[in-house]
């Protein structure tokens, strides 16, 4: 039961966004004088004497007992998290995964109900409508942008709407404004996976949201060697979550806190060169004759752009087409890229490129996925750093062959 260290962090309220990645949530001078913040590498820590237990337990001195229940490196990157999300408390996690579950399962018991919309991770879907089975929990998936619809799903014992936005693959946008009001009407928790945004672009507790959820393994580590995620909200909410995590013990440990840090001090720089390439690349996809649909948020085109620009400040790093042709085609044109890298992730500085009907929904059949919209020639592209040219004539050639 770690107690917070909450005095010797540095004040960052004036600071922009890009400073507070770098400085945020840590103390001036750290151990030894290093400039980085240290890794803890231990798994318990010690007491002085029995007068330093009672005045850790009785009195709530600020002291770290064993390590499942907190780490000094932890404990910075979940106040950096925090703070650039605009939310009081942070809990960090071994993955996006972690986080979803164990937060789902506090927020609700047997005989509860939540609503989530069909554009969600499939993992997550997948979660909500087997396994919460076996704790006697209701779950209805409603479609995604349906307000109507979604109002109607809920019910007397409903706890809690879940969304991501944007989703994957199509960045749909939620329209924040909205749920908030509805569930406020009911009484609803809201929880929103903000991971394609990242709170460089959007930051949903700003609308009213409770909980935003991030899978800090993408953008915001950054550098695709990490698993991570993290929940942020109000103290009260997430002080709920810490202490199931602690029970279910999806602890992450110090090295990838150090690591996340480290990716935290350029995030800003590379969200924002990552939001002005995927727009270019979006906008030449757009007019190739080749390509059949384009989908990104600030795109004119997309049935989302109006709430994306209100509520965004860029329209993210993934570019989602879909190619004319075959299943055949969409091979050809995959083995022909020479720059892109073809795998299923998002938000390094590689730039990353996955065929949804051959990797994440394979044991699908045709007519099954066809039934979601992944189709034979869908793609979803995830930009890194690299020059914005350089990645618009990999596509070309490939696009030519």
């Amino acid at each position: 039961m770690a107690k917070k260290i909450g005095k010797t962090k540095v004040d960052s309220s004036r600071w922009s966004i890009a400073t507070r990645a770098i400085h945020s949530g840590e103390p001036r001078r750290k151990y030894a004088d290093s400039l980085m913040t240290p890794i803890v590498q231990t798994s318990t820590f010690t007491f002085k004497d029995s007068k330093h237990i009672e005045n850790y337990t009785k009195k709530g001195m600020e002291h770290f007992e064993y390590g499942r229940y907190g780490n000094p490196t932890a404990q910075i990157a979940e106040r950096r998290l925090a703070d650039l999300e605009g939310a009081e408390d942070c809990v960090v996690f071994t993955s996006g995964m972690s986080a979803i579950t164990t937060t789902i399962l506090t927020l609700v018991r047997s005989g509860d109900h939540i609503v989530i919309t069909d554009d969600s991770y499939k993992k997550t879907l997948e979660f909500c409508k087997s396994y919460l089975k076996q704790f006697g929990i209701g779950c209805t998936i409603v479609p995604f942008g349906d307000y109507w619809v979604l109002e109607r799903a809920i019910r007397k014992n409903t706890r809690l709407i879940f969304s991501e936005s944007p989703t994957n693959p199509y960045l749909n946008i939620f329209d924040l404004v909205k749920l908030k009001k509805i569930a406020k009407k009911h009484n609803v928790l809201t929880l929103i996976d903000s991971t394609f945004a990242t709170p460089f672009n959007q930051r949903p507790l700003e609308f009213g949201i409770d909980l935003v959820l991030q899978s800090a393994t993408k953008y915001l580590g950054g550098h695709n060697d990490i698993l991570a995620g993290a929940v942020l909200g109000k103290e009260k909410l997430v002080e709920r979550i810490r202490d199931l995590h602690k029970s279910m013990g999806g602890l992450i440990d110090p090295h990838c806190c150090y690591l996340l840090l480290r990716g935290l001090k350029t995030f800003p720089l590379r969200v924002e060169r990552q939001n002005e390439t995927a727009l270019k690349v979006a906008e030449f996809l757009e007019g190739h004759p080749r390509v059949k649909k384009v989908y990104y948020p600030f795109l004119k085109s997309h049935r989302h752009y109006k709430v994306a620009i209100e509520q965004m400040t860029g329209g993210g790093g993934v570019v989602t087409f879909e190619m004319k042709g075959t299943l055949g085609d969409a091979k050809r044109f995959l083995d022909a890229l020479k720059l892109c890298y073809i795998g299923p992730s998002l938000g390094g500085v590689e730039t990353l490129i996955t065929h949804p009907a051959l990797v994440s929904y394979y044991d699908y059949t045709r007519k099954q996925r066809y039934k979601l919209g992944i189709t034979d020639t869908l793609f979803r592209l995830a930009v890194g750093i690299e020059d914005v040219g350089d990645l618009i004539d990999d596509l070309a050639q490939a696009l030519r062959k």
